[in-house]
């Protein structure tokens, strides 16, 4: 709560920060956001992987929230990834049929992550991603990262970010485990901290 000091404007005191987890357990989980791709499409892939803090311990209550376009590099304006009933307000899950590119993961107690979608294909410049975003227990703000699935070694080279990160571009690629399946773990900081993104 701001305190205000009725003596003048420059005598108000800023609002102190705080966290942005892990106080969000009511509202933002939803059932089925890690089911991303339509219901049985043959081009689903699987991301998963664990969030760590600093000493490499799991996070169990922390959110990735995935973006990404679809396998032509399209970026969906479709809506229905949170469906409500008009009348109650309860959440009716997906459709199960449209692609949103969006989803929404909370960590279970071992704080290991996981998401259904379809594999991404190229916008621009870029190589393939899926565009990540992270909210955590002592995070002040969310933090944004990028997922680059392994495969097409020749865009990978020449993505413009990968280029830029230099010796740490491989906190940004998964890790292929194969039958369409791909690790990505999310270190917050210390030895291998994922690089993270600002946007301006």
């Amino acid at each position: 709560m701001t305190k205000i000091d009725t003596s003048g404007p420059e005598n108000v005191l800023p609002t102190p920060s705080h966290t942005v987890g892990p106080f969000y357990g009511y509202a933002l989980p939803f059932r089925g956001g890690e089911d991303i791709a339509p219901l049985g499409h043959p081009d689903t892939v699987t991301v998963h992987g664990y969030i760590l803090d600093g000493a490499g311990d799991p996070l169990p209550d922390a959110f990735v929230e995935l973006w990404g376009a679809d396998p032509d590099g399209n970026v969906s304006t479709t809506d229905g990834s949170i469906r409500r009933d008009p009348a109650t307000g309860d959440y009716l899950g997906r459709n199960g049929v449209e692609f949103t590119g969006w989803g929404r993961i909370q960590t279970d107690s071992n704080g290991h992550w996981y998401a259904r979608t379809l594999r991404p294909g190229a916008r621009g410049g870029s190589a393939p991603y899926l565009s990540v975003c992270v909210f955590a227990r002592g995070l002040l703000v969310h933090l944004f990262t990028r997922i680059y699935l392994p495969g097409d070694d020749a865009a990978l080279a020449a993505d413009p970010l990968l280029t830029r990160v230099g010796e740490r571009r491989d906190t940004l690629i998964a890790t292929d485990e194969g039958r369409g399946t791909y690790r990505f773990d999310i270190r917050l900081q210390g030895e291998g901290e994922t690089v993270f993104l600002e946007f301006r």
